[in-house]
């Protein structure tokens, strides 16, 4: 394989676990709940995802333990910013914290013996994977990698903003007060937000352990769930432009192992901290205007009726 194609293969494997984390996040925050908490709900799902798999023996099974985790962490997500009205970048923060602690103090319990975990295969897509550069870097994903690309498509098309349900939840994000008075149910469909942020960000958190790496190691994340966010917001809120931002973010973060092979030779630290430079400047406004929903972050209070 060529280095482009390399390049390529590496930039779009770790692309992945930010397009099924931020495909979940764009809803919530179209629907007005921002939640930084999905790098703790990534490392949630990815451990207990280990955890499952490690002592069932099937990835599948550790697949669902995920989901099933980054559920709760997305439930008390919902019931602290949306119940309960609390600061949502705070409980966020919170919840990181949270869980970096919680997966390194029981990954050390747990894993005693070695940290590998069953995990998935690639799978060829026969004839598509050879097509030059891009044929290996899309075709040769595994299960839950494909499982991601449709995710991200199904979404797209339901959360469009020319569909009922996507029209429902770009009201809600923008006057919560004027959507609750037409008759919708804004507690519900942020509730529903921030729950579907959590089953993708635990995909995703899957998606590191069971098939990046067959393994968990403490912070296996590293900052991946801050990039799906940011990704979101520099692709201002739409769904194929928040794409391209998280492939762009996989290829600079792919560039850190390859760039000795394109003549690049920067110190290892530049490199590393190339992709949030990059999404420092995505957010900054420098690369063109953007404007979040107008209720993103603000707590729902129903106002009292006659």
């Amino acid at each position: 394989m060529s280095a482009v194609g390399e390049l390529l293969d590496g930039g779009v494997r770790l692309a992945v676990p930010l397009l099924a984390a931020s495909s979940g996040e764009l809803v919530s925050q179209r629907a007005g709940v921002l939640n930084l908490s999905v790098e703790g709900m990534m490392l949630t799902g990815a451990f207990a995802g280990a955890v499952g798999a490690r002592q069932s023996g099937s990835a599948l099974v550790g697949v669902g333990c995920a989901l099933a985790a980054g559920l709760l962490v997305a439930l008390l997500q919902a019931v602290l910013s949306v119940t309960l009205g609390a600061d949502q970048i705070v409980t966020g923060i919170a919840a990181n914290a949270l869980a970096l602690g919680a997966t390194t103090y029981g990954a050390r319990l747990i894993f005693t013996e070695g940290r590998s975990v069953p995990g998935f295969d690639r799978v060829r897509i026969p004839l598509l994977h050879e097509i030059p550069f891009l044929g290996p870097a899309l075709f040769e994903q595994t299960v839950l990698g494909y499982a991601s690309f449709a995710l991200v498509a199904v979404l797209a098309v339901l959360f469009g903003r020319r569909t009922g349900l996507g029209l429902a939840v770009s009201a809600i994000g923008e006057d919560a007060v004027t959507a609750d008075r037409s008759g919708l149910p804004v507690t519900a469909v942020r509730y529903g937000a921030v729950l579907l942020t959590g089953l993708t960000s635990a995909l995703a958190g899957a998606q590191l352990a069971l098939a990046d790496v067959h393994a968990f190691t403490d912070n296996l994340t590293s900052g991946a769930g801050y990039l799906a966010v940011v990704a979101v917001i520099a692709g201002r809120w739409r769904a194929w432009p928040a794409l391209f931002a998280c492939l762009f973010f996989g290829v600079a973060q792919a560039l850190q192992f390859a760039a000795p092979a394109f003549g690049i030779h920067l110190p290892t630290a530049v490199l590393v901290m190339s992709p949030y430079l990059l999404a420092l400047l995505a957010v900054s406004g420098l690369t063109g205007a953007s404007r979040a929903p107008s209720a993103l972050t603000l707590p729902f209070v129903r106002e009292a009726r006659a």
